[in-house]
């Protein structure tokens, strides 16, 4: 089973026009077990003034197929180095530190929405590089269509 990272935008996703089908059917896959869904205190955080209908997206998924994490101090470190080192600025902390803890707490993936800053290849390299320099694991970055396991009919 996949332990997935996801930032706030695939949540968001779930209400938006353009990415609700993919981010819809990857909560549909945490919600019966085919991914655990790995949810932080930023996540729940940046929430905090979203709809009422957004912030209940995250009582859908089970418990038992979700691993709530905190922010430490080694992960707010680790964002620092991400924006020292010219791969976010400092107006990106929360972009930078949803990598660091995704990092961290050995999620396979980080799912997201946010091209800008995250699902960014050029970015991915950075944040790569200095996870390598530094001693830690290779982060995997993508869109949640792109980590949706296929259906019967897409397998060709």
């Amino acid at each position: 089973m996949l332990n997935v990272y996801t930032d706030t935008s695939v949540i968001g996703g779930c209400f938006d026009h353009e990415f609700k089908d993919h981010s819809q059917a990857l909560w549909e896959e945490f919600r019966n077990g085919i991914k655990k869904l790995i949810l932080s205190d930023l996540v729940r955080m940046e929430l905090d003034g979203a709809r009422k209908e957004v912030k209940a997206k995250l009582t859908e998924v089970p418990s038992i197929y979700k691993v709530n994490i905190k922010t430490t101090v080694k992960a707010s470190k680790l964002a620092e180095v991400y924006i020292a080192e010219g791969a976010l600025s400092n107006k990106c902390y929360n972009d930078a530190l949803h990598i660091a803890l995704a990092t961290l707490h050995s999620a396979d993936i980080l799912a997201s929405w946010n091209f800008k800053h995250i699902v960014n290849l050029d970015k991915i390299k950075l944040y790569n590089s200095i996870n390598l320099r530094m001693g830690y694991r290779l982060i995997e970055i993508r869109t949640p269509r792109e980590i949706l396991k296929p259906n019967d009919h897409e397998k060709k």
